[in-house]
């Protein structure tokens, strides 16, 4: 039995859950998300979302907790939201942002500039002395992860100095540079 699977999802204050023909739908003051769930049912008893599956077959046993997980993740971001923060590191590496555009300079030879969806919420803190801070917030887990992990494939830090865009608190294996 899958140990996530069986425990159930509860549902907090301000969210509601619509479950129908195998489609759970969550709202809450952040939002609404969606997702289709195939081979699981899926049943709401007492303020708790509660998953169970039909066998023990091998895609079962793997969609079973991963539906939980899901849905734990959208009633999770409705509610709170989730953020991810990411820091650059390097001489003359800047962000900026005008709404939803964000604009890099990571030492290219122009800048990069990206426009995000407008799920996604970006805020730039630039203080003198510390590295630039790229602070993204949104009710979509899923789609916050993809737009941060995307930012950090344009410089991704380098194992030397450290250079490029990191998550806040990421742990860097560091290597020794060349010995004299």
């Amino acid at each position: 039995m899958s140990r996530i699977g069986k425990n159930p999802v509860s549902i907090p204050e301000g969210v509601t859950v619509d479950i129908k023909d195998g489609q759970v739908t969550v709202k809450g003051k952040l939002g609404e998300l969606t997702q289709q769930v195939e081979g699981i049912t899926v049943s709401q008893e007492e303020g708790q979302i509660v998953l169970e599956r039909p066998s023990d077959s091998k895609d079962h046993r793997a969609k079973h907790g991963l539906y939980r997980a899901l849905i734990n993740n959208m009633v999770e971001g409705v509610s709170k939201g989730f953020t991810k923060e990411l820091q650059l590191v390097g001489v003359g590496y800047r962000a900026s942002n005008q709404g939803q555009r964000l604009e890099l300079a990571l030492g290219f030879s122009h800048n990069i500039v990206m426009d995000l969806a407008p799920e996604v919420k970006v805020e730039t803190i630039s203080e003198k002395g510390k590295d630039p801070i790229i602070k993204l917030t949104s009710h979509d887990k899923q789609l916050v992860g993809q737009v941060a992990a995307k930012i950090r494939a344009f410089r991704k830090p380098e194992p030397y100095k450290g250079k490029g865009v990191k998550f806040v608190g990421e742990v860097l294996r560091r290597k020794a540079g060349k010995s004299a």
